[in-house]
């Protein structure tokens, strides 16, 4: 195990690689349709051999139809998926019905509804892009915590505003007229008739 990881850092630490052609590994490595030609090549193993370069190249075109708004090789590849997806579901459904003990027959059914919910998801998203939604919101505030949200024009105020002392306010009736005039009234005298009970 040791001699494979020296051997791998001699050829990555190798100057035999010159900077031109690490440029341009680095370039395809970052490509979209380099990386789904690697994984359609690894999946599609049962249509025969590819040529990497012509795949590269068929999902280069098919890129740059999307990119000018040609989508019918998208609406394509959803609708064979959700067919794909109900036949998924059809086969666990079927095998489902076969099994003799309930957690068998538990487990084919939760795939087979995975399946089926799949499909769903797949031809609304196909639904979707041949009928966009409209949206009505003016605006739509989506947050995890707290959000201010400013509407229109703030209100021009003076940076340094004179104070007011808002509880003296209250205690004013008429222009300075104060509620408690702090002068001694003169006392009532007592009710007799409510004198103490003995």
């Amino acid at each position: 195990m040791a001699t494979k990881k020296k051997s791998a850092n001699k050829a990555a630490s190798s100057p035999a690689v010159d900077k031109d052609t690490a440029k341009a590994l680095a370039k395809v490595a970052l490509r979209p349709s380099a990386n789904a030609a690697a994984v359609v090549t690894e999946y599609t193993k049962m249509f025969g051999d590819h040529d990497i370069n012509d795949l590269v190249d068929e999902l280069v075109d098919s890129i740059e139809k999307v990119n000018a708004g040609d989508m019918k090789r998208c609406e394509g590849m959803l609708m064979g998926q959700a067919q794909a997806l109900q036949s998924v579901f059809v086969n666990l459904s079927r095998r489902a019905i076969n099994q003799e003990y309930l957690k068998n027959y538990e487990a084919f059914m939760r795939m087979a509804l995975k399946a089926q919910s799949q499909c769903r998801q797949t031809l609304e998203t196909l639904s979707n892009i041949k009928n966009p939604p409209v949206v009505y919101a003016k605006q739509a505030n989506i947050s995890n915590g707290p959000q201010q949200i400013n509407n229109g024009v703030p209100a021009q105020t003076p940076h340094a505003e004179e104070i007011k002392n808002q509880s003296n306010e209250l205690l004013e009736v008429i222009d300075g007229e104060r509620l408690d005039s702090g002068t001694a009234q003169e006392t009532i005298g007592s009710n007799t008739a409510l004198a103490t009970m003995g």
